[in-house]
């Protein structure tokens, strides 16, 4: 029986460095080789030196940072928003208290699938939707790194093809409250009919970012690479 791909992702292919679109800051995922079975681990990217090497927070589990040696194999897997890659590298050099960071080898080989659009990552977020009209309650339904689609009970204005949006997401480390608050493009409406006469109808709008900071713009790709990574179920 032949195999095909899933309809969002392309094939396999090698990417440059820079194909990876790293952002200081981003979520890696971080798999250790020390056991027969590889261990997933989340990290966040520091920074890097073209060539020479990578700098990444060694992952924490139960409170204190994994055993890392130097010379140990890792595989990265980074996701930027529209590529998942991943490489090999070794530990060069491990820092422990206080910062607990480790220098790893710079990639030479990278694979990469690329996906043909920004994934959306199923959500149920509450978040309010500004027009010169006011405030309106609503909930996010999906969102990706370039927007997001909107549940509402009352219908927008429909004079008003750009409006601001706000909600929040968690940020790590600390699980900080972060506000999310770009400009968005309304770029399609839909009314659902309720099942039952006694439900209310809801209102269905699809936007797309227009400002988005970049900060803001990492924390979205972390949500949808966890999801690609960590639950499957959540891609739209």
């Amino acid at each position: 029986m032949s195999s095909t791909a899933p309809p969002s992702e392309a094939r396999t292919q090698q990417y440059e460095f820079e194909q990876m679109n790293l952002q200081v800051g981003g979520r890696i995922q971080f798999i250790t080789h020390r056991t027969i079975k590889p261990i997933q681990h989340f990290s966040t990217l520091i920074g890097w030196v073209k060539d020479e090497y990578m700098i990444v927070k060694i992952p924490m589990e139960n409170g204190a940072p994994i055993a890392l040696n130097d010379g140990d194999k890792l595989t990265i897997r980074v996701f930027s928003g529209v590529n998942v890659c991943s490489f090999a590298c070794t530990v060069q050099r491990v820092f422990l208290r206080p910062l607990f960071y480790v220098h790893l080898s710079f990639p030479t080989a990278i694979q990469g699938t690329s996906l043909r659009t920004a994934m959306r990552v199923k959500v149920d977020i509450p978040a309010q939707v500004t027009t010169p009209d006011g405030h309106t309650s609503v909930f996010l339904v999906n969102l990706s790194v370039s927007g997001a689609l909107i549940e509402s009970t009352k219908p927008l204005p429909e004079d008003e093809p750009t409006v601001g949006l706000s909600f929040y997401l968690i940020a790590q480390p600390g699980n900080r409250q972060v506000r999310i608050n770009p400009n968005a493009t309304i770029r399609n409406i839909n009314v659902v009919k309720p099942a039952t006469a006694d439900k209310d109808e809801v209102f269905t709008y699809g936007v797309q970012f227009v400002d988005l900071d970049p900060m803001h713009y990492t924390m979205l790709q972390n949500l949808t690479y966890e999801a690609l990574i960590a639950d499957r179920q959540k891609i739209v």
